[in-house]
């Protein structure tokens, strides 16, 4: 029976591309890439996550998962996060081998990348107290994230004029060509090398970023607990005074943060607009309630980074006599917290997001792997809806 388990194993393996070129003492012969996802917040390092995953696998490494940097209102700095606390690393191998950075500098470090001939990549030199050097350490959060692991660097490398995108040059030759495995084990580099926001090319890779069971099953609980059995809408508010700030910016670019998601990448279905970036109370009401005819929904989502404006969707909402609630709210058992929002929002019968939004960005991705409809504020705008073929919810 172990037999056949195994020969099974092997060739689900070869299907999925989950066998490794690990040699007899267990390491990858090819090398292993680690890097600092030191750009923002989640939704930022969600989208360098995915360009990155497009880059080890194209200069055929494994990739040393990072944790993910947090920060907190209540206390000062950052904090290193675990990859596998919320996402599936299984899922990740299903595309290229993968393990957590965790792994990686407790069972594998000495042998692969022993202290003395560590390097720091960077593409040209950063700011800091050495000259001609990636100063990969200096600031928050590269400090903190290198420290947590106890690394210090010995020397530094610029690999400019490289390119990561690998897509439509034959850039993954000139990387193994100039630094094989032979003489450079790991590629550590001080920020991820990969483009914000993600690259067309790289969206759906989306697949292989998932939630772990645990917060799959949290998503699952808290909509039973606190939302009436029916179908319900998500929608995600971002309206914090940083994100009103950023928002001036829209009539002096063709783009902001993630808004190729629904602009297109050459604008090729739509343009900025204060609006689109900071919708009216008008604008998320009407928006809101022609999500809930359209999926028959007995409940609203809320979640936002500053005003969940509860008190106003229960009043305009109260003759359809649906639930509005966010997580946390009287009565919940479960406490806030960003990633319990993700998961929920994931799930919803329909989602309305901020087209600016990274964080709107990562929920997007998820639904369309999984086939769910979405929407986005103001968009698209009612004028221009003969000439860019979207269809309006």
């Amino acid at each position: 029976m172990c037999g056949r388990m195994l020969i099974l194993y092997v060739v689900l393996s070869c299907i999925t591309g989950l066998v490794t070129t690990a040699d007899e003492t267990g390491l990858d012969p090819n090398g292993y890439m680690l890097y600092c996802p030191c750009m923002g917040r989640f939704g930022n390092q969600a989208d360098h996550f995915l360009g990155a995953l497009a880059f080890v696998k194209a200069i055929d490494r494994t990739l040393v998962l990072p944790p993910w940097i947090e920060y907190h209102h209540d206390r000062r700095g950052s904090t290193m996060i675990p990859y596998d606390t919320y996402f599936n690393v299984t899922t990740v191998n299903l595309y290229h081998r993968a393990i957590t950075m965790e792994t990686f500098f407790t069972t594998i470090v000495n042998q692969v990348w022993p202290e003395g001939n560590r390097a720091a990549f960077c593409y040209t030199a950063r700011r800091g107290p050495k000259e001609d050097s990636c100063n990969a350490k200096d600031g928050n959060p590269f400090g903190p994230f290198w420290d947590n692991f106890d690394v210090t660097f010995d020397h530094s490398e610029m690999y400019g004029p490289l390119s990561f995108d690998t897509h439509y040059q034959k850039a993954h030759l000139a990387w193994q060509d100039k630094y094989p495995p032979s003489r450079f084990p790991a590629l550590a580099f001080t920020g991820a090398p990969a483009s914000f926001p993600v690259q067309k090319e790289n969206v759906e890779l989306q697949k292989y970023f998932q939630y772990n069971d645990a917060w799959t099953g949290k998503a699952t609980q808290w909509v039973k607990q606190n939302l009436p059995k029916g179908p319900y809408v998500g929608v995600h508010l971002r309206n914090g005074e940083d994100w009103e700030r950023a928002c001036q910016h829209v009539n002096s670019a063709n783009h902001l943060f993630s808004s190729p998601q629904c602009l297109g990448y050459r604008n090729e279905n739509g343009f900025l607009s204060a609006e689109l970036c900071l919708p009216s109370e008008p604008t998320i009401i009407k928006h809101i309630k022609k999500a809930v005819k359209k999926v028959s929904a007995v409940a609203v989502f809320v979640a936002s980074d500053s005003d969940f404006m509860l008190a106003t969707l229960r009043s305009k909402l109260a003759n359809m006599g649906v639930r509005v609630a966010m997580v946390g709210d009287i009565g919940d058992s479960m406490s806030p917290h960003p990633h319990l929002d993700l998961a929920i929002l994931s799930r919803s019968n329909f989602f309305i997001g901020n087209c600016v939004s990274s964080f709107t960005a990562f929920v997007k991705r998820l639904r369309d792997v999984d086939g769910l409809p979405s929407g986005f504020w103001a968009f698209p705008a009612a004028v221009k809806k003969e000439k860019y073929k979207h269809d309006e919810f």
